[in-house]
């Protein structure tokens, strides 16, 4: 078929950029000094901070969310100062080489491609009878494993241990999709960025810390003058905000995504919708799986599923990557690689894809990329259980109601 309308492309980052964004970020450079943009950066702001469900302190950076992980740790560490890492999967470890690149003495405790064991997590806080571990780092979401950690769970588990250790959350892939309350979950450090829930491209970090973060890092020998967040947060000029030039355009599109989704949809709706979508895909891949034992989620309990990713086995391999083919050059749809999986050189990498239902994503858009996926399944002959796209049209028909 002729490659003609809109293309989708549902990969965990970027996601799909509203047009309402697009055109706000069109416009001519401003003044970076006074006027406009200087004036709309507050309250911004205080849409970040809502955003997270926080009233401490906010710093953003011109960065990725690798660049946001640099930025907590040079905030937080010494050379030599402990962290215990939760690694579910590809981006908890990619923290982890980050952190330890630094010169921090990182323990991973590593769960594969599975759910934190938060019995695991309490059991290494105790054996630190020193207190030597500083902090706590995990993924809410790891993006390739798409596996979500409980971070009530493990604050809890902080606590029935008794350790002082600071919790810090990566919600790169999360934010703006699962639920998240840093305060009312206890948590001292989050970090995210711009590219996937939040609906703007990339080139925006984002490290919201609370005071007790900000007295355990005052110290920090990690600290250069670019990452601190100090000036970031409590800045008396606009330039000291950036600790340079602005960002100007994304900060004009990051502010029509955020009344997009702080003001007019509501955090709660917001959260809702990307639950209801990521059940209408756990459906379709129930239904599909339940006819080829190869086709299955990667997560097994959905209470440890995210709602912005799903990440799962089309087999037997290369069949996810015959699919992914497929759909991106015959029905202009783009899915995620199975990142993380197998490694790129085992011929079992070709036997997972992701599918994202991140950001500005609706109903339509998710039953067509199902749609389209069985189409792959139909034309490459791969076997599949009936019934997958009534069962996710019936998850839709029952969360929109009638």
């Amino acid at each position: 078929m002729h490659d003609t309308g809109r293309h989708y492309l549902a990969i965990p980052g970027p996601s799909v950029i509203p047009d309402r964004v697009l055109n706000a970020m069109h416009q001519a450079a401003p003044d970076i000094y006074a006027g406009p943009l200087p004036d709309m950066v507050p309250g911004l702001f205080d849409d970040l901070k809502a955003l997270v469900r926080t009233e401490h302190h906010l710093a953003v950076y011109m960065a990725n969310g690798h660049g946001a992980w640099e930025a907590a740790n040079a905030n937080l560490f010494s050379r030599g100062d402990k962290a215990l890492v939760l690694a579910t999967g590809t981006f908890g470890h990619g923290w982890a080489a980050t952190a330890r690149g630094a010169g921090i003495d990182v323990q991973v405790l590593d769960f594969g491609r599975a759910p934190a064991d938060m019995g695991q997590v309490e059991a290494a806080l105790r054996a630190d009878t020193g207190r030597q571990i500083k902090a706590v780092l995990t993924t809410q979401v790891d993006t390739a494993s798409t596996v979500k950690t409980d971070i009530p769970a493990l604050r809890a588990a902080l606590d029935a241990a008794g350790h002082p250790a600071l919790l810090v959350v990566d919600c790169i892939a999360s934010l703006g999709c699962d639920e998240y309350r840093m305060d009312d979950w206890g948590v001292d450090v989050t970090v995210s960025a711009s590219q996937k829930g939040l609906m703007v491209p990339p080139g925006m970090g984002f490290v919201w810390f609370s005071e007790k973060a900000r007295a355990a890092g005052r110290n920090a020998g990690l600290r250069t003058p670019y990452w601190d967040w100090a000036p970031r947060a409590d800045g008396s000029e606009f330039w000291q905000l950036w600790h340079g030039t602005a960002p100007t355009h994304h900060l004009y599109g990051l502010r029509e995504a955020l009344t997009m989704l702080v003001h007019e949809e509501g955090m709660p709706a917001v959260w809702a919708r990307h639950a209801a979508l990521a059940r209408t895909v756990w459906a379709a891949f129930d239904a599909w799986g339940a006819g080829n034992a190869e086709i299955a989620l990667n997560v097994a309990d959905p209470a440890f599923r995210s709602h912005a990713v799903t990440a799962a086995r089309i087999g037997p391999a290369p069949n996810a990557t015959r699919l992914r083919d497929w759909c991106e050059t015959r029905a202009g749809l783009t899915l995620g690689i199975g990142l993380g999986m197998a490694p790129p050189g085992d011929p079992a990498y070709h036997g997972f894809l992701r599918v994202a239902h991140m950001g500005h994503v609706s109903a339509h858009m998710t039953l067509g990329a199902l749609a389209t996926m069985e189409a792959a399944m139909l034309a490459l002959d791969i076997p599949h259980g009936p019934g997958a796209l009534a069962a996710a049209a019936g998850v839709v028909a029952r969360a929109a109601g009638a």
